[in-house]
């Protein structure tokens, strides 16, 4: 079912896989500003769940009038989607920048929390977007040839600029590095037409001026953060480790940033053993 969820001037594209009866989980897709690329994610868990997931607020379906991209606006939206359908409690599924989005929801709202599962999560904000940011490049230039990597700065600064065609053109050239040395069937798999380039760059802008994410205290729900063997972040995963020390750490082998595409059989059995679909095999994953 698809719908427009309204806060205050923003329209929230969504898309629900009813389930009657059943607990909630929110998808949340990277980015930030480049829908949606969940569908795997949302059919698997759809077994035993209500899915719901969305556009974010300055994507081409979720237009955000009032041009605000702060944090604490963020974190209004899923306020809203769990209005508009009754949730008081939900589980909540982050990739990338949705992982990082994941955090900073559950760190304001842990009562509303019932679980989190970080998907190759973005590693925090402040000075530790900007050094992820700074990973992300040179995951980029080390996977680019010398042609695509020009390309790459030309259309980062048209994008920064304010040209939605230049980060469609850089954002299809970034999944396409993560997706070298993998057997997919679309190389591109997130809405890069979709793409508007104020979203992006207010909203880096807003996650530079967050103050960096504390060590959160267990609240009691389960805790689940995986990383590809190749994935495209570094060393600042550990912070991430260090802000939820009791959560279980799994690295999916043979896979970068999309790992339901990469190895969809490890990730698939890890993301049931989150969700108590189904009993993982333990040889399957490398826990950390």
């Amino acid at each position: 079912m698809e719908l427009l969820v309204a806060n205050q001037s923003t329209r929230l594209y969504t898309v629900t896989y009813p389930n009657a009866g059943k607990e909630t989980v929110i998808l949340l897709h990277g980015g930030p500003g480049v829908p949606d690329g969940l569908e795997p994610v949302a059919e698997l868990l759809h077994q035993n769940y209500q899915v719901i997931t969305f556009h974010q607020r300055g994507t081409l379906s979720s237009p955000c009038y009032a041009n605000k991209y702060t944090v604490e606006r963020y974190l209004s939206d899923i306020d809203s989607i769990a209005e508009r359908f009754k949730l008081e409690k939900f589980h909540l599924f982050g990739h990338s920048w949705g992982g990082l989005y994941a955090q900073l929801y559950a760190y304001q709202n842990p009562q509303r929390i019932r679980s989190l599962f970080l998907c190759s999560p973005a590693s925090g904000t402040g000075g530790q977007w900007r050094e992820t940011v700074a990973e992300v490049i040179a995951f980029n230039k080390r996977k680019s040839t010398g042609k695509e990597w020009y390309s790459m700065i030309k259309n980062g600064i048209l994008g920064v600029l304010g040209s939605d065609s230049a980060y469609e053109k850089l954002f299809t050239q970034f999944c396409l590095n993560i997706n070298k040395g993998y057997e997919v069937s679309n190389p591109v798999p997130v809405m890069v037409d979709h793409i508007v380039a104020r979203a992006i760059n207010k909203t880096n802008v807003a996650l530079l001026k967050e103050p960096i994410l504390e060590p959160m205290v267990d609240q009691g729900f389960k805790v689940t953060i995986t990383y590809g063997e190749d994935d495209i972040f570094g060393d600042s995963m550990r912070y991430v480790k260090e802000r939820y020390p009791y959560a279980q750490f799994e690295t999916i082998p043979t896979s970068g940033h999309f790992p339901w595409l990469h190895n969809p059989e490890v990730f698939n059995e890890t993301l049931k053993s989150h969700f108590s679909i189904a009993h993982a095999s333990p040889d399957k994953v490398t826990s950390q």
